[in-house]
């Protein structure tokens, strides 16, 4: 191709002759055909300069809504999901798609029995797109979400500010379940060979009810269980154990606190060092961290007053779980002689030798702050490549800005 116009062309023609290959495919790579244009162009950390892929539109399938039916996460939403007539979307079967909330069940006017348009937003997750209207026969039906927890039969409220149905019973199967995966999960405490499936398992063989019951399970529990053998076994006790030694922070995650994510809890188990100081901090003490607002620092607080939660936490340190972070400590301004030490700083655009994340580490290690936006209170912007709005609003303050190679130079020093 001559000419950009040529390539959007090219592009477009295998939009249209995409459906007819024999093997899937999401998109077309564009490349600089010339090995010198290439060499000049040269790379970033992440992928060439001299290429870029094109992601063709999603492909979109007609099929019929069945019926919607409910589950109940670990925080206690009612989710609707769409049962679908089962049809090939972009090379695989979908049979489900999320509705995600009676908002936009009703924003979209979608009824049971509908010819719907479906779609895998990025190629990945099923979405209804829209509702065929004008094909209705007459005989579809409309969908009321339910006033009562379709699992505990609970009463279902809707909480100020939020378009979620929740179930706020603590004692609904659904949510002990689900609290249960979301505790082994790999961002959690990781708990190899312990998948949804066991833990459903166990859960209903009421061999588990909270978390430090996972601690307890014994080898002839375990083997009692469907496809589970002696080597299998063995393999899940010897996971297990493993992870009573993890940092605070992945705890903290596990135990699923409304609000608080994996980052939010690496910075907690930062800050206070043990389960014991987290459990005594005020509201006030918890907001005077740059990365905890009131809305967290109340569902801490809330969640520590409760004396289950207590009795829980007490199970885990009599089990043997760690609870204290083992990870890098923060190094405050007055313990540090490093330029970044008490700074402000922002980062901005692509890093080629550093990631973004490590190169937060590396400044906050040595006592800096790495805010997420320009104001200010801002002491330092570091630019990568294609920095936008941030510089420009760093340059307009007079924010002193450095490159990533000045970064690196005062990194290793």
């Amino acid at each position: 191709m001559d000419s950009i116009e040529g390539v959007i062309d090219y592009v477009n023609s295998w939009v249209e002759k995409r459906p007819d290959l024999p093997y899937d495919i999401d998109g077309i790579v564009i490349k600089v055909d010339s090995l010198d244009q290439q060499a000049e162009l040269g790379t970033t950390a992440k992928s060439p300069r001299w290429a870029i892929a094109y992601k063709f539109p999603a492909e979109e399938v007609v099929t019929t809504l069945k019926d919607i039916e409910l589950s109940v996460g670990r925080t206690g939403v009612v989710t609707p999901t769409a049962i679908l007539e089962p049809v090939q979307v972009a090379g695989t079967t979908v049979g489900r798609a999320s509705l995600h909330n009676e908002d936009l069940i009703r924003e979209k006017d979608i009824k049971i029995g509908d010819k719907v348009v479906i779609k895998k937003a990025g190629d990945i997750i099923p979405e209804v797109v829209n509702v065929l209207a004008e094909q209705r026969t007459g005989n579809e039906v409309e969908f009321h979400m339910p006033t009562e927890c379709p699992e505990c039969s609970s009463e279902l409220v809707r909480i100020e500010g939020e378009v979620a149905l929740r179930c706020i019973n603590p004692k609904c199967p659904a949510q002990i379940r689900e609290g249960l995966i979301h505790f082994v999960s790999r961002d959690a405490m990781n708990i190899d060979g312990l998948g949804e499936r066991v833990v459903s398992q166990l859960f209903a063989q009421e061999l588990i009810k909270d978390v430090a019951d996972i601690y307890k399970l014994t080898r002839e529990q375990l083997l009692a269980l469907e496809r589970m053998g002696e080597k299998s076994v063995t393999n899940l006790l010897s996971a297990i154990e493993a992870t009573k030694d993890n940092s605070l922070e992945k705890l903290l995650f596990g135990l699923g606190i409304r609000l608080v994510g994996a980052k939010a809890a690496k910075t907690l188990a930062q800050e206070f060092d043990t389960m014991d100081r987290l459990m005594q901090a005020s509201k006030d003490k918890l907001t005077a961290i740059n990365e905890i607002g009131d809305k967290m620092a109340d569902s801490i607080v809330t969640y520590f007053d409760n004396d289950e939660v207590k009795e829980l936490v007490s199970e885990l340190k009599a089990v043997g779980v760690n609870m204290e972070y083992k990870g890098p400590k923060k190094v405050t301004a007055e313990e540090s002689d490093s330029f970044f030490a008490g700074k402000t700083i922002v980062l901005t655009g692509k890093l080629e030798k550093l990631g973004r994340n490590e190169a937060k580490e590396k400044i906050e290690a040595l006592g800096g702050n790495v805010a997420g936006s320009v104001s200010k209170k801002t002491d330092l912007v570091i630019a990568g490549e294609d920095a936008g709005s941030k510089l420009t609003k760093a340059e307009s303050l007079g924010i002193e800005v450095w490159n990533e190679e000045r970064m690196l130079e005062e990194l290793n020093k």
